[in-house]
């Protein structure tokens, strides 16, 4: 029986709003596309819609989704789903760290995955030395965990302080639930990296160089940092 396009595009829809830092979501959206692989336009704009709909720490999962599942068409000879995503990388950098500054938290993860696309030659190192330079400028911007709420406020309707809901304090748009989900996904991801480096064999190899250069931009400086901010994003919820 022939599947359903429109019920095969929400359950890949729902997966990908679903996806969290473990290789599991990611391979299970992987092969559910896969498995549809004869709707893969389709499917391919779907992941554009998301990264566009959905708030900062979704669109860093759909990013590394994004790299499981190029190696995973490579890996099946579905080459289609890979030469949509070279076509159309430059559109999801921007979605994951905008050139607004909104994304700063993503730079380091959006460079992550350019290195591991590189490596598995699915961009050219030409494409991904152009893209990391164009990722200084939004490296400028403050770092924080610029997170949109994820309950709809009423238009116009205003906070106890008299601010109006849905406005950002200090530029800085508040969401404790989020930030607290963004720093147990990086710890979980840093950890799985660390895992993987471990597994290299031979310190002085050119392999464990490379690894450790396009993994050791994580460390407990940085999630010391963000537990610091999520420190002060609590002073600021519960002075509200």
């Amino acid at each position: 029986m022939m599947a359903d396009p429109f019920e095969v595009r929400m359950r890949f829809t729902a997966q990908l709003q679903h996806l969290n830092a473990s290789i599991t979501s990611s391979q299970k959206a992987a092969h559910y596309a896969l498995k549809y692989r004869d709707m893969d336009e389709d499917l391919h704009s779907c992941i554009l819609e998301q990264l566009e709909r959905n708030n900062m720490n979704n669109r860093a999962n759909i990013l590394y989704f994004i790299e499981q599942f190029c190696e995973m068409a490579t890996k099946e000879d579905h080459l289609p789903y890979v030469h949509m995503i070279q076509r159309d990388i430059l559109r999801v950098v921007d979605c994951v760290a905008p050139a607004d500054g909104s994304g700063a938290a993503n730079v380091k993860h959006v460079r992550r995955v350019l290195n591991g696309l590189q490596a598995k030659e699915v961009l050219s190192a030409e494409t991904v030395a152009e893209i990391h330079a164009g990722l200084k400028d939004r490296e400028t911007h403050p770092a924080h965990l610029d997170l949109e709420a994820e309950e709809e406020e009423e238009p116009g309707s205003k906070s106890k302080t008299g601010t109006p809901r849905g406005m950002k304090a200090n530029g800085i748009r508040v969401d404790k639930r989020q930030i607290e989900q963004r720093i147990e996904e990086d710890r979980e991801r840093n950890k799985r990296l660390r895992e993987s480096m471990w597994t290299v064999r031979g310190d002085d190899s050119d392999e464990h160089r490379k690894f450790w250069d396009e993994t050791s931009d994580i460390g407990e400086d940085d999630f010391t940092t963000a537990h610091e901010e999520l420190m002060e994003r609590n002073e600021m919820i519960n002075a509200v």
